[in-house]
């Protein structure tokens, strides 16, 4: 297997001053990217300001690369443009994008502040949103595009305390799938991490063994997989502690109801079949959920659809 090497590609990595996006931006430099290192400099909870986009691109110089620093805030366009800007007036081009950048402000959702919701939601699904905007265009030009969320098992599957960060981390499930059908025509892959490493966001959360293992170093060996030339699209990749695995969202098979049993009660006396993995499927696109629909509903009565 040849190694997996970015000569001649650009890549920008957002909230990538510290952690899992400081080891992304120089995992992709060391192999030769030239990498638009992004950071605002605040601290864990969004706030403040500092050098840090600017100290990670100065490492990578000092190692034999190429980097640039900005220090655009993701949820402001006019700011993500003028970052692109400048990779494109530097560079020529915009090849892959990581979405990193993100916040905590964790809390019970009874406990938790209207604006703590909005404050994450902004920064991890919105800022993931004015990044891709930014570059899209770009990409679909090139016929050429590498993407990557950052999601999370807070989203995918829960976490106590973080109503406003799964939101978000969810939500990027959702956008990552719809940009891999609109990308597919122009070479745009599109892809999901969900990872979990030692950083600032996790070091009060576990123990000194564990944050030992949990390296941010695994995790992007998984992250510069989803964006290399021959990465898949529509994937979402759990990396953490040196395991991967891979992340789906499936649909039982399901029940028919005729129209005169659609009640809420025969929900309930069928729910154990409604809920029966044994034909589930993982659908491509959401279409697929109503042809299965149709289908059922038009087998069970007689009726020729189309």
């Amino acid at each position: 297997m040849s190694d997996i090497r970015f000569d001649g590609r650009v890549a920008i990595v957002t909230g990538a001053g510290h952690g899992l996006g400081r080891s992304h931006a120089k995992l992709l430099a060391s192999r030769g990217a030239k990498v638009m290192v992004n950071d605002l400099g605040g601290s864990v909870d969004g706030t403040g300001s500092g050098s840090a986009a600017e100290d990670v691109a100065q490492e990578i110089r000092e190692a034999g690369g190429q980097a640039l620093s900005h220090r655009a805030n993701v949820t402001k366009p006019d700011e993500v443009e003028d970052m692109v800007k400048q990779a494109v007036g530097e560079w020529g081009q915009v090849d892959i994008l990581v979405n990193n950048a993100g916040i905590l402000r964790d809390k019970s959702f009874a406990k938790m502040t209207v604006e703590d919701f909005q404050a994450v939601v902004d920064v991890h699904l919105m800022g993931s949103m004015v990044c891709t905007k930014a570059v899209w265009e770009l990409m679909r030009e090139a016929g050429y595009g590498r993407i990557a969320m950052t999601s999370s098992s807070s989203g995918i599957y829960g976490n106590f305390g973080q109503s406003n960060y799964g939101a978000a981390k969810m939500g990027l499930v959702g956008f990552m799938n719809v940009l891999h059908l609109e990308g597919a025509k122009y070479n745009i892959r599109v892809n999901s991490l969900a990872p979990v490493a030692a950083t600032r966001m996790t070091e009060n959360l576990m123990p000194p063994a564990a944050l030992d293992l949990l390296t941010p170093e695994a995790v992007s060996a998984g992250l510069v997989y989803l964006v290399s030339e021959d990465a898949p699209s529509r994937v979402v990749l759990a990396a953490g502690a040196g395991g991967y695995a891979a992340s789906k969202i499936y649909e039982t098979d399901g029940i028919y109801l005729p129209p005169d049993q659609q009640t809420p009660e025969n929900i309930a006396a069928n729910i154990d079949a409604i809920l029966d993995t044994g034909a589930q499927k993982e659908f491509q696109q959401g279409g697929e959920q109503g042809v299965k629909f149709l289908g059922k509903a038009a087998a069970a009565l007689g009726v020729k659809l189309g």
